[in-house]
């Protein structure tokens, strides 16, 4: 059974849409080894379509220019891509496939396909809203900046339940990023 984990950058204030100005700062060696462990555990990527325009928009080109993110750029380019998406997309990047139907039952042929070494979803906090709500995520990887962005989408909106977290580890690093490995709980307690 195919494990589905979620990865994403968010601020203290929980802000999950990574900006430049709060993200890159942060960037070194210790979060680049997290962000390769979260990509080693996992053969496929679920995208929602924002997270894949972006990634779409940059990995190729950085892979075809061979600078010093190019190997992770083959690595990603050589990923199976499961898009979500509600609009028309004509993928242009390799290995790229769309949802059909309903994302809650790709995701658990994803989960029960034998062929499927475990799903990534970088980003694509409505996704990752979705699969909580539904209790299909396995694990949610967040890597915490020590900044408040003040501003962006958060990764809890406002809305019924809550959604209780087994702590399965946690690091710091030097630059004051803490990873926090959660595995969803099925109740409070």
């Amino acid at each position: 059974m195919a494990r589905i984990i979620s990865t994403l950058f968010i601020a203290l204030d929980g802000v999950v849409e990574p900006d430049e100005t709060w993200h890159f700062p942060y960037f070194d060696e210790n979060m680049g080894a997290a962000v390769s462990e979260d990509y080693d555990a996992a053969d496929t990527l679920l995208l929602g379509r924002v997270t894949y325009d972006s990634f779409a928009g940059a990995w190729p080109d950085r892979e075809t220019a061979g600078d010093e993110d190019a190997e992770f750029a083959k690595i990603i380019g050589d990923m199976r891509k499961i898009v979500v998406t509600r609009q028309a997309l004509e993928p242009g990047w390799r290995n790229t496939e769309l949802v059909s139907g309903d994302l809650l039952d790709a995701v658990k042929a994803l989960r029960a396909d034998s062929a499927t070494k475990g799903v990534l979803i970088p980003g694509s906090i409505s996704v990752v809203r979705q699969l909580l709500a539904a209790g299909l995520l396995d694990e949610l990887r967040l890597l915490v900046h020590p900044v408040a962005a003040r501003s962006g989408m958060r990764l809890f909106d406002e809305g019924d339940g809550v959604h209780p977290m087994r702590l399965l580890r946690s690091e710091s690093y030097p630059t004051g990023v803490v990873r926090l490995v959660y595995a969803p709980e099925p109740s409070a307690g």
